[in-house]
């Protein structure tokens, strides 16, 4: 499967070991990757806020560039939050052919044009959808047997409903659900799986950020989850980055690992963890996870 690759800003600046997983799984899953090196942010749904146009154009740009790549079957990103804005943004250029012709004239300097029905998934969307769970079963080498992981979807990929298509045919809001136990993991439910990380208002106000990525991360804790996973680079920064500023916060102990989706998929593919960048993570995923045996599963 050819698409046109869309990883994301922070995932290539923050986060590279978000990126470089990418890398290393798509192989593995027959997926070519063509990055789309020319495409500029989302705005992360706060450009448009102020300028909503400006943000239209700047998406449309990103889309355009992706229906130039010959042969991709579609565009496919690995950031929930892009996923969300983008989405937001095509639904407005795919609504008015008059409001798509303006957006276009501005990209028209660069020879670029959007046409509506751009099809564009997450990495999560893409694995159940077009990979298929049963697919995605057989080419486990290493099942995450014992493995307690906890799905944190975050908010922007899980509504509005009607926008990202999650409806009876397309479950999208429990996809973390059916991949970890595809891939041999034990899923824990928590009160805040499907809750904003906090990120978002972390500039405007950090101690009410870091408390509700503190809230999560502790119940993720008390449900004695081995590790997190997310879906979003953004949510990755605030519950791991910010992690032991989250837990002055919320005055108790955390030490909750956060993996991104590509590298719990390496993991149950057969890939090392140094090959996913873990030793890059705040908090380190071999605190409570021994990687030495080949069946993944809590350290004692």
């Amino acid at each position: 499967m050819k698409v046109a690759y869309w990883p994301g800003c922070v995932s290539r600046g923050f986060t590279p070991e978000l990126h470089g997983s990418m890398a290393k799984v798509a192989p593995l899953l027959d997926i070519e990757l063509v990055e789309l090196d020319r495409a500029c942010c989302t705005g992360a749904g706060v450009i448009a806020e102020h300028n909503q146009e400006l943000a239209d154009t700047l998406n449309a740009r990103t889309f355009a560039l992706a229906q130039q790549v010959q042969g991709a079957e579609m565009m496919m990103n690995i950031c929930s939050t892009c996923q969300g804005a983008q989405s937001e943004c095509q639904e407005r250029l795919d609504a008015s052919a008059s409001y798509r012709e303006r957006v276009n004239g501005t990209l028209a300097a660069e020879g670029l044009s959007y046409e509506k029905g751009l099809t564009n998934k997450n990495f999560l969307w893409l694995l159940v959808e077009e990979i298929g769970l049963d697919e995605l079963r057989s080419r486990v080498t290493r099942p995450l047997t014992n493995l307690k992981v906890g799905p944190f979807y975050g908010c922007y990929i899980v509504r509005p409903r009607r926008r990202l298509g999650i409806d009876e045919e397309h479950p999208r809001d429990q996809y973390l659900h059916q991949v970890i136990d595809a891939l041999g993991g034990t899923v824990i439910e928590y009160a805040g799986m499907r809750k904003c990380c906090g990120f978002p208002i972390i500039t405007m106000n950090k101690e009410a950020s870091l408390k509700q990525a503190g809230r999560h991360l502790g119940d993720a804790v008390d449900a004695e989850a081995d590790c997190l996973v997310t879906p979003c680079p953004l949510c990755h920064l605030n519950l791991d980055l910010q992690q032991p500023l989250a837990e002055g916060v919320v005055g108790r102990e955390l030490e909750m690992p956060v993996l991104h989706l590509p590298q719990l998929v390496g993991l149950a593919l057969g890939l090392e963890p140094k090959e996913l960048g873990m030793s890059r993570h705040v908090v380190r995923p071999t605190s409570v996870i021994d990687w030495t045996t080949s069946v993944v599963g809590a350290a004692a």
